[in-house]
């Protein structure tokens, strides 16, 4: 039975930190990561996908979370070919041409900074969250391969966001490709019936971790702003539906992220702990084994 995880897509959100959830005396820099530590044993990092962090940073936060939690670390939009503004890039890389090159010492830069959470034992997977516009074919299979042969030291996680990727016809041999290449594929929770949404399918690739992101149910996922696509509170039927992929991924791998991605305020920080009450026995502590049976009543 692997050891499951719950947690948030990160932990500085302006709207969490607005809506109350850390206490006074825990709102600073340090304090904030402290606090949300003792309360969950996961955590998505996404600001390395808006620009790279500094080894200093990724330090820090290794110190201030206790042994057994994890980060799952977004790549840098570059490297998972999302529009890229130069302004993201460090000031020596912006005049470069967007080619191989450039792609390499990015990722060269990316894993240096990743490497004191590695060192730590706090790193759960990197995410490479590929673009709606990367949809199933040749080239697209070129691109994933070259960006796990960089990865290839590496735990590499893969979510598609074109719904082609994990349709019925398509999905065998999206799921063959990904264990090719050693890599966790990333079931997601989005609404359904709309023609952006992306099945909930969760094939596991790798024996080592799955990994599941639940986005919200928002009616508006694919368009509109952030907040329109990803505001939805989760009710304990929409999570109840879940048990089952989750009583299956959790006894194949052997590590589970389950990772709340909604918004506003502290919904998924609320809808993440309503998951955990679900799973036997509560991990109040990082890295504590769970199983995955719902409690009677």
């Amino acid at each position: 039975m692997a050891e499951i995880m719950v947690g948030t897509c990160g932990w500085t959100d302006r709207a969490l930190l607005a809506s109350g959830w850390y206490p006074p005396g825990h709102r600073d820099t340090e304090g904030r990561l402290r606090y949300y530590a003792e309360r969950f044993s996961l955590v998505e990092v996404d600001s390395p996908y808006y620009a790279l962090p500094g080894p200093g940073t990724t330090r820090r936060w290794a110190e201030r979370t206790p042994d057994g939690f994890r980060f799952d670390v977004k790549a840098f939009s570059l490297l998972t070919g999302h529009p890229t503004r130069p302004s993201a890039l460090p000031a020596d890389l912006r005049g470069r041409p967007r080619d191989a090159g450039l792609l390499n010492e990015v990722w060269t830069r990316y894993a240096e900074a990743l490497a004191p959470l590695r060192d730590a034992g706090r790193l759960g997977t990197l995410l490479f969250q590929y673009p709606p516009t990367l949809t199933p074919g040749p080239e697209a299979e070129a691109f994933l391969r070259a960006g796990r042969e960089r990865a290839r030291d590496w735990p590499f996680a893969v979510e598609f966001r074109h719904p082609a990727w994990w349709s019925p016809a398509q999905a065998p041999s999206t799921a063959a490709l990904l264990t090719d290449l050693d890599a966790t594929a990333v079931a997601v929770d989005t609404a359904q019936n709309l023609p952006t949404s992306v099945p909930p399918a969760a094939p596991v690739t790798t024996p080592r971790l799955s990994v599941v992101r639940f986005h919200g149910r928002s009616p508006h996922w694919g368009t509109g702003t952030k907040e329109d696509r990803f505001r939805h509170t989760y009710t304990a039927a929409e999570l109840t539906e879940w048990l089952p992929r989750i009583r299956a991924l959790a006894s194949r791998t052997d590590e589970l992220h389950l990772l709340f991605n909604n918004c506003c305020a502290d919904a998924a920080a609320r809808a993440a702990d309503l998951l955990r009450s679900f799973l036997t026995p509560i991990p109040h502590q990082p890295g504590t084994p769970i199983t995955t049976d719902h409690p009677s009543g």
